[in-house]
């Protein structure tokens, strides 16, 4: 059975899925997003088009993307959870928090966002759609960064109780707490899953841990203040905020590299072969070519970048 007509040949067909995805609002690219602290905005940095920062209100801190591509960002100061349709740059809803929201991840199906109450010491799980609470659980004081595994366990950096929470997503009920080092910030997990690995700001270190055994297995030196954490492939990246760099660690936590970036290094993200670096105090995000192993251009921002996200391909155009 033909799938074209005889004068479209085969080497025409992605030419033609392309207009058809397009057609349908869906192009098919992965994006970058930055949140800037103070400047109140969400920016798409990956582009070949620069576009227009979103305005999403005063004081955004935590970022994550839903599997349609939706964007959900924390404020802090405003107990309040921000949902935006990046493509179609506006926001979406407003959902309100009982606590001072912080870090944030979505569910596999999009529907349950689980959120970290800075000032509260909880793990509150949401509907995304209403903001309603579902259920709870106090974790340690200070949940900073959250990363979700693809068998539902939620991860807890509690960076005032120097561990991590890992906890059923689905139950709400503590599965482990393991020690790390002191004040863990950023998580970033293997793309296996089966590493988890931690950066502790106050000891200038990496821990990594067994996801299968739900303990610490390694902690080496990663640099001044980690405060950024991504995996990609076997290498490790790390953004030190007090020396503006990024340090590349191989999977024995060796330090391999390091990357100078701007002013105060705080998130990371990897798409493809670059990775994007929020430079704070910088007011702009670094882009590293991570074949050449170095910075290759300075993507100016609203004031304040601090969070970013990798938002999965096939997803633009259909967030709701």
């Amino acid at each position: 059975m033909r799938l074209w007509p005889a004068s479209l040949g085969p080497a025409s067909l992605g030419t033609v899925l392309a207009l058809l995805l397009a057609l349908c609002g869906q192009r098919g690219e992965a994006a970058v997003y930055v949140v800037s602290q103070d400047g109140g905005a969400l920016t798409e940095v990956d582009g070949a088009v620069e576009r227009a920062p979103v305005s999403v209100g005063a004081g955004p801190a935590g970022l994550a993307a839903g599997p349609d591509g939706t964007l959900y960002l924390t404020h802090p100061d405003r107990s309040t959870i921000t949902v935006v349709a990046p493509d179609e740059a506006r926001v979406l809803r407003n959902l309100a928090f009982a606590g001072q929201p912080f870090g944030i991840a979505v569910s596999g199906d999009g529907a349950k966002l689980f959120v970290g109450d800075w000032q509260g010491g909880r793990l509150v799980r949401i509907d995304a759609a209403t903001g309603a609470a579902e259920a709870e659980l106090a974790v340690g004081p200070e949940p900073a960064g959250l990363v979700r595994d693809g068998a539902g366990r939620i991860y807890v950096a509690e960076r005032g109780g120097d561990a991590v929470a890992v906890v059923d997503g689905a139950t709400m009920t503590r599965l482990a707490r393991v020690p790390v080092g002191r004040a863990p910030f950023a998580l970033g997990l293997s793309a296996d899953g089966s590493r988890l690995y931690v950066g502790n700001v106050r000891t200038n270190d990496l821990t990594a841990i067994d996801t299968a055994l739900l303990t610490a297995v390694a902690t080496r030196p990663a640099g001044r203040s980690p405060y950024g954490v991504a995996v990609h492939g076997d290498r490790i990246l790390v953004t030190n905020q007090e020396s503006a760099t990024v340090s590349v660690l191989d999977l024995d936590l060796t330090v391999t590299a390091t990357i100078p970036v701007g002013r105060y290094p705080e998130g990371i993200a990897v798409e493809g072969a670059r990775a994007y670096v929020a430079n704070w105090f910088s007011d702009d995000v670094s882009v590293i070519d991570l074949a050449q192993m170095r910075a290759v251009a300075r993507r100016k921002v609203p004031g304040g970048p601090r969070a970013l996200v990798a938002r999965p391909a096939f997803a633009r155009g259909t967030a709701r």
